[in-house]
């Protein structure tokens, strides 16, 4: 059989994937294109396990394009660099985490919000300019242009680090937005899971006083004492719930299920900001009258732009933040997702791809 021209500038690629929606991920060969004068290709060390990862495999979005290589907190080292490329050379610790492309004209790639992009081009599950599928983290090498990939700071673990690339900047870019970073702040963090634990990290190291949301009583011990935050609230007990009402400035909402927002909205002070960064596959329902009469704000808030999500790497390489993290190898990739299923992580899977992944 003839090469095409275009098959001659691919390049093998060896990952786990998924082919239906039992979501089960198995060894899969596949193509990266060469690299281009604008590309970084990386070998891939690390690449956490996002809880949307799961919700893409199960295909619970309604949008999953088989078969899907998942992953998007992306580590390693940088093996090749286009002529073009000014800022990454052959052997920096490189990441990449949510996307790896966009349109770069649009108003929100010129603010640096390429994550806003109309046109944005996701890490897996999505499509290339010239119609290749995009394929993930669960995978030994990738290619992306220099524009998307980051410089991993000297101090900073690789395999702990891996997920600031999508949970550390998911909770970070929320709280500089809505301005919930001033010291001595109230914040609650709704849910202790993978969002949860880092958001913790990073307001302690803002400065704001962090209370732990959660409905799990054994939460509480992680909370105060592996943590560090300052107090727990226990959401699934009314007397508690109540006696917290309008003590708190800011919440971010990091649960992933469906779930009420009425008690969350009472606990916050008049003029409180209740941001959702967890993505539950239902709707939630929004009551209005503690809006108008607390002046209170319901947002969202998703990843961030390439500019900042640098930001964010280099703030928790000063302050030492990094995720707890629960190293697996490749093989253990379907166990693991069954346990994230059932929340039984503390507090994200990471996969060891360096060492574990082998054809």
């Amino acid at each position: 059989m003839s090469t095409t021209v275009e098959e001659q500038k691919q390049q093998k690629a060896f990952g786990w994937a998924a082919t239906d929606q039992s979501g089960t991920l198995s060894p899969f060969n596949f193509s990266r294109r060469e690299n281009g004068d604008e590309d970084v290709t990386l070998k891939i060390l690390y690449c956490g396990v996002c809880h949307s990862d799961l919700h893409v495999l199960k295909n619970e979005w309604g949008f999953t394009s088989y078969p899907v290589v998942p992953g998007h907190e992306i580590v390693g080292v940088a093996t090749k660099v286009g002529k073009n490329v000014t800022n990454f050379k052959v052997g920096d610790r490189v990441g990449v985490g949510v996307l790896v492309g966009s349109c770069k004209t649009c108003e929100c790639c010129q603010q640096d919000l390429e994550n806003y992009c109309p046109q944005i081009i996701f890490t897996f599950n999505s499509y290339n300019p010239d119609g290749t599928k995009t394929y993930g983290g669960y995978s030994d090498m990738i290619v992306v242009d220099q524009r998307y990939v980051l410089r991993f700071p000297d101090n900073l673990p690789l395999d702990a680090g891996a997920p600031l690339l999508c949970a550390g900047i998911t909770v970070y870019s929320s709280m500089k937005y809505y301005g919930m970073t001033e010291a001595g702040k109230h914040l609650g963090v709704a849910g202790l899971g993978g969002l949860g634990h880092v958001a913790v990290k990073i307001a302690k190291a803002f400065g704001l006083k962090v209370t732990v949301i959660s409905s799990s009583p054994d939460k509480e011990s992680e909370a105060i004492n592996r943590l560090e935050a300052d107090s727990f609230l226990l959401s699934s007990d009314p007397a508690k719930m109540k006696s917290a009402i309008g003590s708190m400035d800011y919440i971010i909402d990091t649960v992933s299920a469906a779930h009420p927002l009425l008690p969350l909205l009472s606990v916050l002070k008049v003029n409180g900001k209740l941001v959702t960064v967890g993505l539950p596959n239902k709707p939630l329902e929004l009551p209005v009258f503690p809006l108008v009469f607390g002046r209170k704000l319901v947002g969202g808030s998703d990843v961030g732009g390439m500019k900042e999500t640098q930001e964010m790497l280099d703030f928790c390489a000063k302050h030492n933040i990094a995720a707890d993290i629960e190293l697996i190898r490749m093989d253990e990739i379907n166990t693991a997702m069954e346990r994230l299923a059932k929340s039984d992580v503390r507090y994200r899977f990471v996969i060891d791809v360096g060492n574990s992944l082998s054809q």
